[in-house]
Parts: C-alpha cells; sequence; structure tokens
C-alpha cells in the first residue's frame, strides 16, 4: 500500500492541518468524494426517483449506481437490499422496531455495545416487555463464546452485536454467532461501524440478516449510512418512518407500501452523500480492505510497542495488536481523558477522541470514567504514530500520577 501516495489525496493532510487519529469516530475524506459531491450540487442537482426530466434521470441512475457498487464490494448480487440511511445509529434502529418484536420476546447483545446497539434493546424492554440477556466479555474486553452460548435457547427472536468494538478494537467472531443464532431460529443484526472500514466483510458469507455500517467512517460524507438486510427480512420489516417515496399508493382509509429499498426511505434523499458514497467504496475497493487491515496492525502495533513500558499508563482491552484493529484507548493515571486529548493536540497537533465514546455501559460496568482514544485509518504513518506516543510517553511521565 503506497501510503505517500493515499495521503496526497486528503485535503487536511496535504494542508499541514495535524495528525487526526480519529477515524473511529469520522475518517477525512479524499478529493474523489469531495468532488463527486461538488459534481452533484454543481451538474445535477435535482431528485431522484421522482421527477422523470433529464437531471433527475441522472440522480436516479447514480443512486442505482452507488446500490450496485455496495453489492459488489460486499459480496451480494441484490442492491435493492441496501437502504440508504443518515448513519449506522438509524439502521440498527430501523432493525431494532421494525422487526415487530412482542413481548417477552428474547434479545441478546453483549456487555459492550455502542449506545446505538444498547438504548434501542433497553427502550424495548422497558417500554414493550422483551427480555434481554447480556453475553459477557472477559477482562479485557474480548468476546467469550461461552458467555454468549449460555444466553441462548430458543425463545431469542434477535442477536444484535457489534462486529468490532469502538473501545477495545476486539471483534466478534459474527459469522460464527450468526451460524449458532440461527440455529436456535433467531434473526441476527450486525452493527458494523468500527469493522467495515477496516476489513473485509462479505456479507454473502457471514450470512447475517441485518448489517449495518457509518460510511462517514469509511472516507464518504457525514450523515451517510447503509443498512443491508437480506430480501425477505427486509420485506417483512416494518420502516422507522413513512411518507414521500415509501408508499405504492395512498388514499384516505388506506396505504400500500413500496417495495424495498423505497419503502425504507421516506422522504427526498441526502443525494450528494449517495454519489459520494460510491466514491468511496470505489476508492477503498482500489486500495484493498486486505491492505487497510494490514496497515492498522501494523500502526497498531508500533503503537503498543513504543507504549509499552510507559509509567502511569493504562491501556483498555488487550495489549496484543492483533485483537485491536484500529483502536487503542488509554488512561493516564492522575489526568482526565479530555485533559490527555486536549494536551496532545495543544503540545503536538496530535488530534484524538476522549470521553466513554457511546459505550458507557462498558465502562460503567468496569468502574472506568472513560478513556482517551487514538484511532488509525490508511493515512496514517509510523511517523505519525511516533508522535503520538512520544507525547504520550511526555505527558505521562510529566503530568501522570
Amino acid at each position: 500500500m503506497d501510503v505517500d501516495a493515499i495521503r496526497k489525496d486528503f485535503p487536511t493532510i496535504r494542508a499541514g492541518q495535524g495528525i487526526y487519529l480519529d477515524s473511529a469516530c469520522q475518517s477525512l475524506r479524499p478529493d474523489c468524494v469531495i468532488s463527486a459531491i461538488t459534481d452533484y450540487y454543481e451538474n445535477y442537482p435535482a431528485c431522484g426517483g421522482r421527477s422523470v426530466h433529464s437531471m433527475a434521470t441522472k440522480v436516479s441512475m447514480a443512486m442505482d449506481e452507488t446500490r450496485e457498487t455496495l453489492a459488489s464490494f460486499f459480496g451480494t448480487d441484490d442492491p435493492d437490499c441496501y437502504i440508504f440511511t443518515k448513519n449506522c445509529t438509524e439502521g440498527l434502529n430501523t432493525a431494532a422496531y421494525g422487526l415487530g418484536l412482542k413481548k417477552g420476546d428474547v434479545v441478546v447483545t453483549t456487555d459492550s455495545e455502542h449506545n446505538s446497539n444498547h438504548v434501542p434493546w433497553l427502550y424495548l424492554q422497558e417500554n414493550l416487555g422483551i427480555e434481554r440477556r447480556i453475553a459477557r466479555s472477559d477482562s479485557e474486553g474480548r468476546f467469550d463464546m461461552e458467555s454468549f452460548y449460555k444466553c441462548m435457547s430458543h425463545g431469542v427472536k434477535v442477536v444484535s452485536v457489534q462486529h468490532a468494538s469502538n473501545v477495545t478494537g476486539c471483534s466478534v467472531p459474527v459469522k460464527a454467532v450468526t451460524e449458532i443464532a440461527h440455529d436456535f431460529g433467531a434473526k441476527v443484526i450486525i452493527d458494523g461501524a468500527q469493522a467495515a472500514p477496516h476489513m473485509p466483510v462479505n456479507l454473502g458469507d457471514l450470512d447475517a440478516d441485518v448489517y449495518c455500517m457509518s460510511i462517514h467512517k469509511m472516507l464518504g460524507p457525514s450523515g451517510m449510512g447503509v443498512m443491508y438486510g437480506k430480501r425477505e427480512v427486509l420485506e417483512e420489516m416494518r420502516p422507522l418512518s413513512l411518507g414521500g417515496g415509501t408508499v405504492g399508493l395512498a388514499t384516505y382509509d388506506s396505504v400500500n407500501l413500496a417495495p424495498i429499498p423505497d419503502k425504507f426511505e421516506a422522504g427526498l434523499h441526502d443525494y450528494a452523500g449517495i454519489v459520494g458514497t460510491k466514491a468511496a467504496i470505489d476508492y477503498l475497493s482500489k486500495v484493498g480492505m486486505e491492505e487497510i487491515q494490514l496497515w492498522d496492525l501494523k500502526l497498531m502495533r508500533r503503537i503498543l510497542s513504543n507504549l509499552e513500558d510507559v509509567r502511569n499508563l493504562h491501556p483498555v482491552g488487550p495489549t496484543e495488536a492483533a485483537y485491536r484493529g484500529g483502536v487503542f484507548s488509554f488512561n493516564i493515571d492522575g489526568l482526565g481523558a479530555h485533559d490527555i486529548a486536549m494536551m496532545l493536540d495543544s503540545m503536538a497537533g496530535v488530534m484524538i477522541r476522549s470521553g466513554m465514546h457511546c459505550a458507557h455501559p462498558f465502562y460503567v460496568s468496569r468502574g472506568i470514567d472513560g478513556s482517551a482514544r487514538a484511532s488509525t485509518y490508511l493515512y496514517n504513518t509510523p511517523e505519525e504514530i511516533d508522535i503520538f506516543t512520544d507525547t504520550v510517553r511526555h505527558i505521562a511521565e510529566t503530568f501522570g500520577d
């Protein structure tokens, strides 16, 4: 992978605007994505799927092309099974509320979920009466298959788990989880927000019923996500929103929903975001997801090696790079996470995230107030990692307690 060439494609990097280690929140965008968005606004800023004039037809064709690109990228053959959402959170909520769960139905999750895959189930527990079972991870946050299996029974209707943690970086063996869940007759929902940007994901092989992702973590535009679902699952699922574009015909007394994907995509779309999505997926395809995964591993090994003997520093999660993906969360004795983040920014221009990273139960259950989090991607370099770790070492040894 030619990282030097890749870096030339990102305007914030070319402008020298600091070291960006916050890609687990939102990635930077390359020129091709920005150009695709600009091209839409300058040359065909119309609606897709409604009007039949030439400009609108070009938008409709661009939407179809983006779905086809997604289907090819993720190893499936039905582009209509890719629903445009505004983020992974909307996709997960659509699935949670759309599967028609009833009082007493059992949903299995893990103890490391993002709030997007925790709070909807908590709400359904409190307001509908579903039963929740939570598979516990080990002390470092790694998935425990034995704990998960103990949660399973033939009363389980849904298994909803993250593919990779945004705190520890640990991956869940989602193919094995899906096989077990299906053996018990359960539907499977996967939160792929942290996995899809960083590793090859073949949804045809994975066999999950629903897989959600955030395109803004995959070099794509803000406000863009995708929910993939098996056709038979999507056809039975209720939409989260209804209105323009979601119906075939409505009268004063009745409504017929449109077929998929339209029935899930209420109102006007972020058409610029959709064309930007295709540009982002094309870019990732050209680089290669295997190459990106290996590059993250190389950078994470460097982080852990550089920081392994730092006094007062405590990683959150495993200390083996192979478990961490592109995420390194840590604390320093005597310093709050926000203090660490602000010091890194002011001292070395290193941008990271701090807090509980929308994974509150994980931290609360372990008695941790939060953490600083550095996250890598294909445009980061070993030299940037060294600046980050040298500065962390200085902060820990100078200001840590």
